[in-house]
Parts: structure tokens; C-alpha cells; sequence
């Protein structure tokens, strides 16, 4: 493992921001309405200067409705890679992932509960905003805890016993989901559904946007932070530890963690798979497995993803759209079968 240097990570951060930069361009230009990204530039450079004091209405409405969406994405995209990359170092499964995990599906169990009871609870304009965040993160917290403890065997984690404990608890989970769908009224119920196969319709309020970013460099240099213990936990448990690591601490932390980014991004796009197991992947074999690096990387890519993602599901069926989730999963899943017979053969 090459030592690291912090002009090789800044270089590293400012290429992949140059090319979320590029994807986000991409992403405003198209769409059910094409719009012209000079005259988009021109009007802003207008109204910058004092030429001019408002924006055209076509690109005012690309400004306001395209902008938050995809600035939406970049957030869902990184905090489900960065989440994915820890479960995978942690549980040194590289099939681990928020959604095949079942973490996805229990943060959506909790929000769905945030939805039903919100209306029945006379909650202050400030707890209402995080009410739903906060019951996502519990669901998935509670749904990691399950699939740990239904994964450990003679007081070691088996892979192949989590991954089959992931696919279990996700499966409940969904049930209990299309239960709780009984409950909605019919108009909620199509609404909902959309919701989780992965959207990124609606933009959050302004309350939520601070408690997102907040969330998401909280969660994420927590993580960062514990990175060169990750390194040493992917030799082992008990090798980790001869060399120091606390590797109760780390687990616990990284565990928590990682399952706040998951609630918040299922909390205001609902489960959009596939994206913990596609893009560590892919930035592991340019980047290296030095986690150090690694994180970083795994958060632009995501952002990209998600982002290159909502840009197809909006165009390819234009001016009907189709489920994020759907376009990622389409692109995981044959890696993910590539992956488990990898690692079965």
C-alpha cells in the first residue's frame, strides 16, 4: 500500500470534482425540456453583473426545479457509496451494501412509520422537519443490528451466513412494508410505491437541506477518521487488534455511522439500490483499497452515479420518467452476480 500524500489525494478529489462538475452541466441541459446551456450562462453572467435583475422563465425553471434535484443526487450518491464502502471494509464482504444489506428497507420501514403517524402527532415546524430522518436511521439501525447478529457464528462473522441474513431481513422488511401499504389511502399508496424504487422528485425543505449536509460531513468524517483501522480490519478481527485497533469502538462507530447516511438518503429518495456495491467497486480498482483514499473517491463517485442516473431516468421515456432505483439497479446487479460467483467459485 502506496504511503499517502496529500497533494495525491487533493489531485484525486479535484479530478473527480471536475467531473461531477461535468455530470451536473450534463444533467441541467437535459430533460423533458432541452435548454441551451450558453444562454443559461449568459442570463446568470447577466444577473451577476447587475445587468440584469431577473432570470428567464424557462431557465428560472430549471434553476429552481432541475437545480435541487440533482444537487439532491450528488448527496443520495455519496452518502450510499460512503455507506457502502464501510459495510464492506467492516464486514470485509465486497457484496455488503446498504441495499442488499437490508438497511435500505428498514430506514424505508421507518420512514413509512414517520409518514403514518406524523398527521396523528402535533409536532413543532423544527421536530417535523428531522421527525422522518430520525425514524429512517433507527430503522436502520435496527435492521444492521439484526443482520449482524444473524451473521456472526461462533463469535465471528461468516459472509456467506450475513449476506443470506441480509437477504432475510430485507425480505421481512418488505413485507411489513406492503403491509403497512394497507393502512394509506389509495391516493398515497402509487406516491409511496414510486418512492421506493428510488426518486428525487421532491426537494427537501430548507430545514432538512441543513440537517442533510450537516448529517452527511458528520457521518462521513467520522467514518474518514477511522480509515486507517479499516485498513488493518481487512486482514482481520483478531489481527486488527494485535495491532492495536479497538475493534469493538470502530465497529460500533462505523456501524452507526454508516447507518445515519443510509437513513438520510432513504429518508428523502427512498431505497435506490445497488450504488453500495457498484461504485466502491469501480473507484477500488482506480484508486487502490487504501480507505484513506478510497472514502473520497467512493463519495464523488456516487454522487456521480446517482446523478448520471437521474439524468436517464428522466430522458429515456421523456416526458414520463422512470424510478432512479430502477436504472441503478439495472447497471448493479449483473456486477453483483459477477461478484458472488467470484467469490463462490
Amino acid at each position: 500500500m502506496r504511503p499517502l500524500t496529500l497533494g495525491r489525494l487533493l489531485l484525486q478529489c479535484f479530478i473527480l470534482a471536475v467531473i461531477l462538475f461535468g455530470v451536473m452541466v450534463l444533467a441541467l441541459k437535459f430533460g423533458a425540456i432541452h435548454v441551451s446551456l450558453y444562454g443559461l450562462g449568459r442570463n446568470l453572467l447577466r444577473v451577476f453583473l447587475g445587468r440584469s435583475t431577473e432570470i428567464a422563465s424557462d431557465y428560472s425553471l430549471i434553476l429552481n426545479i432541475r437545480l435541487p434535484r440533482i444537487l439532491l443526487g450528488t448527496f443520495v450518491g455519496a452518502s450510499l457509496a460512503v455507506a457502502g464502502t464501510s459495510f464492506q471494509a467492516l464486514l470485509r464482504n465486497p457484496l455488503a451494501d446498504p441495499y442488499v444489506l437490508g438497511v435500505s428497507s428498514g430506514a424505508a420501514l421507518g420512514a413509512i412509520l414517520a409518514f403514518i403517524l406524523e398527521p396523528h402527532l402535533a409536532l413543532s415546524p423544527e421536530i417535523a422537519a428531522v421527525f422522518t430522518p430520525i425514524f429512517a436511521f433507527l430503522g436502520g439501525v435496527l435492521a444492521i443490528a439484526a443482520v449482524y447478529f444473524l451473521g456472526r457464528r461462533n463469535g465471528a462473522i461468516d459472509s456467506t451466513t450475513l449476506l443470506l441474513g441480509g437477504v432475510i431481513t430485507a425480505s421481512f422488511l418488505s413485507a411489513l412494508i406492503i403491509l403497512l401499504f394497507t393502512t394509506l389511502p389509495s391516493s398515497a399508496v402509487r406516491s409511496m410505491s414510486f418512492w421506493l424504487m428510488g426518486e428525487l422528485q421532491y426537494a427537501p425543505t430548507r430545514t432538512l437541506s441543513y440537517i442533510l449536509r450537516i448529517g452527511f460531513l458528520l457521518c462521513t468524517g467520522i467514518i474518514y477518521a477511522t480509515a486507517s483501522d479499516l485498513n488493518l480490519l481487512l486482514s482481520g478481527e483478531k489481527e486488527a487488534a494485535h495491532l492495536g485497533v479497538d475493534v469493538n469502538r470502530v465497529r460500533i462507530v462505523v456501524y452507526l455511522a454508516a447507518s445515519a447516511l443510509t437513513g438520510l438518503a432513504v429518508s428523502v429518495s427512498g431505497a435506490i439500490g445497488y450504488v453500495g456495491i457498484l461504485v466502491p467497486h469501480v473507484m477500488r480498482m482506480i484508486y487502490g483499497a487504501d480507505h484513506r483514499t478510497l472514502i473520497p473517491a467512493a463519495a464523488f463517485g456516487g454522487a456521480i452515479a446517482v446523478v448520471m442516473a437521474d439524468t436517464f431516468a428522466r430522458t429515456i421515456v421523456a416526458p414520463s420518467e422512470l424510478p432512479v432505483g430502477a436504472i441503478t439497479a439495472m447497471a448493479g446487479a449483473p456486477l453483483f452476480i459477477y461478484l458472488l460467483r467470484r467469490r463462490l467459485a
